[in-house]
């Protein structure tokens, strides 16, 4: 499949060892209602690369995508800053983030690069600002955001 996007190979060419991570994360996806398990494989800045799935609940919200997982098994180990995600499925046509993995990842990596894969072989590739490019980011709190973090840091 083609690209969605042009986007460079992270400057390690990564790529081959964050897909076979992703693939590995999916392997224990629990998604017992949608069948649809997801892997992905998140590399921070320093080279070291953080693994999620997703987790289904019987209360559907309650639910956590891969990516998300990523992100938080990533900041819970002191990463803060990414390069690349690669999002494995089993699905035939490649799958980007949904919006609420989007605005996450935007959260952290506006300038994130992101594979999707598939099984059968199949990848697309997009950039954070292809994904989401108008985003809800920090700079959008403005000044209220910096004046209450100044009350708060007072207390």
């Amino acid at each position: 499949m083609a690209t969605e996007a042009a986007v460079d190979v992270p400057k390690d060419g990564s790529w081959p060892a964050l897909r076979e991570r992703a693939f590995a994360a999916m392997a224990h996806a629990y998604a017992p209602y949608s069948g649809f398990r997801v892997g992905a494989a998140l590399m921070g800045s320093d080279g070291s690369i953080a693994e999620g799935c997703n987790v289904e609940n019987a209360s559907y919200p309650a639910g956590m995508c891969a990516e998300r997982g990523a992100i938080a098994a990533a900041v819970a180990r002191g990463m803060h800053e990414f390069t690349a995600i690669v999002i494995a499925t089993e699905a035939e046509v490649p799958t980007p983030p949904c919006g609420i993995c989007r605005q996450v990842l935007m959260e952290f990596a506006p300038q994130l690069l992101v594979l999707s894969v598939t099984r059968s072989g199949a990848e697309a590739q997009w950039s954070m600002p292809d994904l989401l490019p108008h985003a809800f980011t920090p700079t959008s709190l403005g000044a209220h955001a910096a004046s209450k973090r100044r009350r708060t840091e007072c207390m």
